[in-house]
């Protein structure tokens, strides 16, 4: 629970980097000022930071797709309780 939390913050973290970005951009132009790189490194950062710890989350099994194609893929990951997902042992010429 606590990692989707942290992935929210830290993409809205990404989004108000970039907005702010935008926005030193417009204002400073023409001025020696580097507010607009720092908010890049800023958005560097937080965008590593986010890819870290979803990749964090996929590898330790709190994160997992829910996608209708990855069940083809990953027979294994299908929900049993469901019982037009329960796995059958027939084959498609054998019915």
């Amino acid at each position: 629970m606590w990692l989707k939390v942290i992935i929210v913050v830290l993409f809205i973290g990404v989004i108000i980097s970039l907005s702010s970005a935008l926005v030193f951009l417009m204002k400073d132009v023409g001025n020696p000022r580097k507010r607009t790189f720092y908010a890049l490194g800023v958005r560097i950062t937080l965008a590593t930071a986010l890819i870290a710890a979803i990749v964090y989350g996929i590898y330790s099994g709190q994160l997992s797709s829910q996608a209708p194609w990855d069940k083809k893929l990953n027979p294994h990951r299908v929900d049993i309780t469901d019982p037009s997902q329960a796995p059958t042992n027939r084959r498609e010429t054998d019915k």
